[in-house]
């Protein structure tokens, strides 16, 4: 079974969508048993109120992969955004900094509760990022008992004491 962490508020052949993404790059080549896409064209508070109970009703996720950008988001839970601290299981994001602004996400909540949630980070541009994490300063950071796998130009400003 497959479900999305975030999605875009664009028609799912748009080439933004997240899920056209995974269906071109993983689920074409494999039988998932299910896939559950967020319905992001339907705008960011309709797919979210539609998204939950789907969530809700497959909960807790085994795994969650998940990536960071340079700003410690993940999934579309911006820092310092309203939608870091909403409740339930998914949520519809306006005005995020990153375009396209209207999404749909998981919330931290239901990332919580995953068995195991695996960060994938690389790149220089995502070092500060990451340091902020390790710290719980940034939505990336604030899911107890994740993972990260890790490359060397992402985990730069680490400090080594």
């Amino acid at each position: 079974m497959v479900l999305f962490g975030d999605e875009r508020c664009v028609p799912p052949d748009h080439p933004d969508s997240n899920y056209l993404m995974a269906r071109r790059c993983l689920l074409d080549r494999v039988s998932p048993g299910s896939v559950h896409r967020m319905a992001g064209e339907l705008g960011p508070d309709r797919a979210a109120s539609l998204y939950d109970p789907i969530v809700r009703w497959l909960s807790p996720p085994d795994l969650v992969l998940l990536g960071m950008g340079p700003d410690g988001h993940t999934a579309s839970l911006f820092p310092g955004r309203p939608e870091v601290s909403a409740e339930g299981l998914a949520v519809g994001v306006r005005g995020a900094p990153k375009p396209p602004p209207d999404r749909v996400s998981l919330t931290l909540d239901c990332l919580r509760q995953a068995g195991r949630v695996v960060f994938m980070v690389t790149g220089a541009d995502k070092a500060a990022a990451f340091a902020a994490a390790a710290r719980g300063e940034v939505p990336s950071g604030m899911v107890p008992g994740a993972e990260y796998l890790v490359d060397r130009a992402a985990a730069a400003e680490l400090s080594t004491a």
